[in-house]
């Protein structure tokens, strides 16, 4: 029996036994009441009140008592469950709550492993980074160092020279790996200029014919939105200029609905439509923390299309730079 159910039950009930018991009463109330008609009649008003009173408290007390220790379960870290009464009402409540929170925390102890995941995977892609660009650029340099003690004087110019430039070499990788770590250009150019200068810094050693179609006056997206847009972009044009073989790409950014549309396109040699390798689990996330959506699928029979929508910010405020 549900819970409206069973209020109208006892309300029903106590009215049919008043009613009841005043039909069958020898009291009259004529036109002239007595004093003590009356009196009897609010007696058994107030018997009736009171007895609705009592059974719809017993019925409720359950909930009640299930309320009061849902606020001491809240209270604690990790949430202490609910006990499961015998009351159907109380007890399936309990139980609902006692599923929600299990699903919450499995969710909280799914998205700290991700968010780990994803913290040592790039961690791990820069130390990489830095042991075979950097590290060995330095440690031809000691090596050349080294054997300058043993060059004479005439050749110690030319060896220096080919030092310098080594270290200058050194120099732009860490500075490189930098830029990677924090876009600076996202801060300092706005997102249109960050996405071109991206664009041509990956594409410059590369046989791909890279296009650009960047809509203004796009809505105004919020910081965060801004950021997972670049990384997104950054990492789908990342995959494109190592991995993809492709001779044409594109990065398309234009309005859509009550938001921005991003979209990266290459013709190269495609990913498996049940792909989920880091990287696109590191742009799912992303574009999950701001409410986005993403995807990313084979395109047209070879390549890959990857595409972020991003909601505008909540108060448009102008449009981006």
């Amino acid at each position: 029996m549900s819970f409206s159910t069973r209020v109208v039950v006892i309300n029903a009930l106590i009215f049919t036994l008043g009613t009841a018991l005043l039909a069958l009463s020898p009291a009259t109330l004529g036109r002239n009441a007595l004093l003590s008609e009356v009196a009897l009649l609010v007696v058994g008003v107030g018997l009736m009140v009171w007895a609705n009173t009592l059974l719809v408290r017993s019925t409720l007390r359950p909930v009640e008592n299930l309320v009061d220790e849902l606020d001491q379960a809240r209270a604690t870290e990790p949430f202490e469950r609910l006990t499961v009464s015998g009351d159907p009402i109380a007890g399936g409540l309990a139980s609902a709550v006692n599923d929600l929170m299990d699903r919450i925390e499995a969710g909280q102890r799914d998205a700290k492993l991700a968010a780990l995941a994803a913290q040592e995977s790039e961690s791990a892609r820069i130390a990489q980074e830095l042991h075979d660009g950097v590290g060995q650029s330095l440690t031809a340099v000691l090596l050349q160092l080294g054997a300058l003690s043993d060059q004479p004087p005439a050749q110690v110019a030319a060896a220096l020279a080919e030092v310098r430039e080594a270290t200058r070499e050194s120099l732009d990788e860490i500075r490189e790996v930098a830029r990677r770590l924090r876009p600076q250009a996202l801060e300092d150019l706005g997102l249109h200029s960050a996405l071109a200068g991206l664009s041509t810094q990956l594409f410059k050693h590369v046989d791909t014919h890279v296009e650009r179609r960047i809509e203004p006056g796009l809505p105004q997206l919020s910081e965060a939105g801004e950021l997972v847009v670049y990384r997104v972009a950054q990492e789908a044009l990342t995959n494109v200029a190592r991995h993809a073989q492709a001779r044409w790409a594109e990065i398309r950014l234009v309005e859509q609905g009550r938001g921005v549309l991003l979209t990266v396109t290459d013709d190269g040699v495609g990913i498996p439509p049940d792909a989920d390798g880091t990287g696109l689990r590191g742009m799912r996330e992303r574009a999950a923390l701001i409410d986005g959506r993403f995807s990313a699928r084979p395109w047209q029979g070879g390549g890959t299309v990857v595409t972020l929508w991003v909601p505008q910010a909540a108060e448009e405020t102008g449009t981006n730079d």
